[in-house]
């Protein structure tokens, strides 16, 4: 199966130097990306596809403040270049969509990420949220759209914009207690949508073998009985080890496993776009996905299991679609 990247320079313009992140982030990732990838544009979102997911006077209010550089919470900064950057990052995210249903996996490697956005609100580095308005925007052409969101932290502001859904799953697997404070295993969605959210919080110091236990016992098999149209991956590579932002213990080549697992788990293209990451292994995570999407599968070193992980799974398995 194909692969390819879409990058612009226009997401490296969205910037604060002294801020986690920033645009050096997006040249290491890209360090990462091989060079017999194909290489895409990106793509400008409109206003109204942001609307899908985000409430117009809070689209106008970023708008408005992105005129200079301030910050719209402790934590999320805009500058003039920032609104441009994050509608190409929405509508890049979506043309992954694309190429993914017409059978080519495609790495979106976007910045700002957008998976703490909720609809009427910036957090955690996040303004528009990328993975969400363009499952929104492919809702109009398919009837069901999975995201998968393997970053250390929780993607509230996704769960949110589809919390009473059942076109759409949201499975996310992160760090337990770390920012925002959500995702816990009994958030499982609402009225339509419940038992279309699958939260799985694991303890500091999780390896491998515990992210293979919930995506073996519980995601894919979650996705398959849901069957897809298209999957979304909302990836963040924060859980690397040398990642000073979370206390997971993943390597690079984890990321390798975790992409080729959900591939031959799903038989579905992937649509990947950059969330978190700031560790100086980011760029061996990036080769080792696209590595998967080429076909390359790696067994990892064997590691034992943690004991909260199981707990963590017999749960989850309890969760049953309405």
């Amino acid at each position: 199966m194909r692969s390819s990247v879409i990058y612009g320079d226009v997401f490296t313009r969205h910037d604060m130097e002294a801020h986690p992140e920033s645009g050096s982030r997006l040249r290491v990732a890209l360090s990462g990306v091989p060079e017999n990838v194909r290489w895409r544009a990106p793509v400008r979102a409109t206003e109204s596809d942001l609307e899908r997911v985000h409430r117009p006077e809070y689209i106008r209010w970023v708008r408005e403040l992105a005129r200079g550089t301030c910050f719209l919470d402790t934590n999320t900064y805009v500058t003039c270049h920032s609104f441009e950057a994050a509608l190409y990052a929405a509508g890049s995210t979506f043309a992954a969509v694309e190429r993914a249903l017409d059978g080519e996996h495609l790495f979106a490697l976007v910045r700002p990420p957008g998976h703490h956005a909720e609809p009427d609100r910036a957090m955690g580095f996040c303004i528009f949220n990328n993975a969400a308005v363009a499952a929104a925007k492919a809702l109009e052409s398919v009837d069901r759209v999975a995201i998968l969101d393997w970053d250390l932290h929780h993607g509230n502001g996704t769960q949110t914009a589809f919390y009473g859904s059942d076109r759409v799953i949201y499975c996310s697997v992160h760090q337990e207690n770390s920012f925002p404070k959500t995702g816990w295993l009994d958030e499982i969605g609402t009225g339509a949508g419940r038992g279309y959210t699958l939260n799985a919080p694991l303890a500091p110091g999780c390896t491998i073998a515990d992210y293979q236990y919930v995506f073996d016992e519980v995601f894919i098999p979650a996705l398959t009985r849901f069957r897809p149209d298209a999957l979304i991956i909302s990836a963040g590579q924060d859980a690397l080890s040398d990642d000073e932002h979370g206390g997971m213990n993943l390597e690079p080549e984890d990321y390798g496993v975790l992409a080729g697992m959900l591939i031959d788990g799903t038989d579905l293209p992937l649509a990947l776009t950059l969330e978190g990451g700031y560790g100086p292994s980011l760029g061996k995570a990036i080769g080792e996905i696209f590595s998967a999407l080429s076909g390359k599968r790696v067994v990892p070193i064997e590691r034992p299991l943690h004991r909260s992980t199981e707990r963590v799974v017999e749960i989850l398995k309890k969760v049953r679609f309405c």
